[in-house]
């Protein structure tokens, strides 16, 4: 299991997701920034900004974000002592 400390973190409800579980998961399911925009139905400038830690996406923008992810595969996995992370669904 992968785990990454966030560091930019952004709140969705009671799961926080970080810029770094994004990229963590993106890589996960070998999605690049373009394809994740588009299937989460944001800008690629979104999806950059919150990566890079510049700002942090809407809620919906967010919530389409992790939508997007979890629809791939992705499981965000809440603070577990040694921080969130991300892991693939079994198949």
């Amino acid at each position: 299991m992968l785990v990454l400390m966030a560091t930019s973190c952004a709140t969705l409800g009671i799961m926080t997701i970080g810029s770094a579980q994004c990229r963590a998961a993106r890589a996960l399911v070998e999605l690049d920034q373009a394809a994740l925009a588009e299937a989460a139905g944001v800008s690629r400038n979104v999806i950059v900004d919150f990566e890079k830690g510049r700002r942090t996406p809407t809620r919906n923008n967010l919530a389409a974000i992790q939508a997007a992810l979890e629809a791939a595969g992705v499981i965000f996995v809440a603070e577990n002592g040694e921080g969130p992370g991300v892991r693939l669904r079994k198949r």
